[in-house]
């Protein structure tokens, strides 16, 4: 069976919390070179899925004209699931317990 790319990148990406950011971005950088070459309406659908901001992609693409796009890309994905995580640590009950705040 065929390795599903897109499924793999959300699966590396999701390791943030556990992994070096470094070795997450060569990881994600393969990839993506992969999913460039092979399927690029799956790259598109896959940055979508993990919400990344085409804008921004558009902008550091244009910005960042003498790098590689995977990993432009790469920094953009790693950006936005440390956002996330971020995100849900700032959101989850404290010690278990629920805020007054949260109850609401």
């Amino acid at each position: 069976m065929e390795k599903n790319i897109p499924d793999e990148i959300v699966s590396v990406s999701n390791k943030l919390e556990t992994d070096s950011t470094e070795k997450i971005r060569e990881k994600l950088i393969a990839l993506l070179n992969e999913i460039i070459n092979k399927d690029f309406n799956s790259l598109v659908q896959l940055l979508y899925r993990i919400d990344v901001n085409e804008k921004k992609i558009r902008l550091y693409l244009k910005e960042k004209l003498n790098e590689d796009s995977s990993s432009v890309i790469a920094d953009l994905i790693i950006e936005r699931q440390l956002q996330k995580i971020e995100s849900r640590k700032k959101f989850s009950t404290k010690n278990g317990k629920e805020t007054d705040e949260e109850k609401w």
